[in-house]
């Protein structure tokens, strides 16, 4: 047997792996749980290879991807990344064993909402980490900055926070995920094929809330000008 099979078979085990354990959590067939996903949470043609080291990430934080606090985009320069919802970060900092809360500060500017500062707190350590998150540099001309300002800064400090906090990694979250796309040319590797008359989830976050028209048989969607693994040696999992 070649090494290049060997290689395969590998995958195939650890895709098999996986996937039967992430079905069963649902009391799923791991057949209509892959194509659950795969319609659901998923860019098209995901590979194998692809689609397990996703359900990886999911099970390592154990987050949802049927509820979507964890689902997949298409990553800069090809492949997949997977995106984490607030939901999904909410989770996550409350299920870690350490967390001892957070406070959140607003910094005010003759009234003007200009940042926020997070601290979160660990039992194991004695002063919390402290992060400031600046409304210069996170707004954005998209519908929900434009709607929820300081939803969605409270959002950027609680994550960065989290992040520093918990070392939580290979994961993004919705804003940075809108923020790639927008700096990312359009190439064959980062298009995304939207369902007829659905926006995409993305699409829905960052702004494009209305149904897109049905594509023609030669027009891919983009998002781009829409308005819009590191171990963790003390998460529970």
């Amino acid at each position: 047997m070649s090494d290049e099979q060997k290689g395969t078979d590998v995958t195939i085990q650890q895709h098999k792996g996986v996937l039967v354990d992430m079905a069963d959590r649902y009391q799923m067939n791991p057949a209509a749980f892959e194509a659950t996903l795969r319609s659901t949470v998923m860019p098209q043609n995901v590979t194998r290879e692809q689609f397990a080291a996703f359900l990886m990430v999911a099970k390592k934080y154990n987050l949802d991807p049927i509820t979507k606090q964890i689902y997949a985009f298409p990553a800069k320069g090809g492949g997949i990344q997977p995106v984490v919802s607030i939901d999904g970060w909410m989770t996550l900092i409350n299920s870690h064993p350490q967390f001892d809360g957070m406070e959140f500060d607003d910094v005010l500017d003759g009234g003007k909402l200009i940042a926020i500062t997070c601290r979160m707190f660990r039992k194991d350590r004695s002063h919390p980490v402290s992060v400031t998150e600046y409304m210069s540099e996170c707004n954005r001309a998209t519908d929900t900055w434009k709607k929820w300002p300081a939803r969605m800064l409270r959002h950027k400090a609680a994550i960065q926070a989290a992040r520093y906090a918990f070392s939580f990694s290979g994961i993004i979250d919705e804003d940075e995920a809108a923020r790639m796309v927008d700096v990312t040319p359009k190439t064959e590797t980062n298009k995304v094929e939207a369902k007829p008359g659905q926006p995409s989830r993305l699409q829905s976050i960052i702004g494009a809330n209305k149904p897109q028209p049905e594509p023609t048989q030669d027009e891919t969607v983009y998002f781009g000008d829409e308005p819009d693994f590191n171990n963790q040696s003390d998460y529970h999992q």
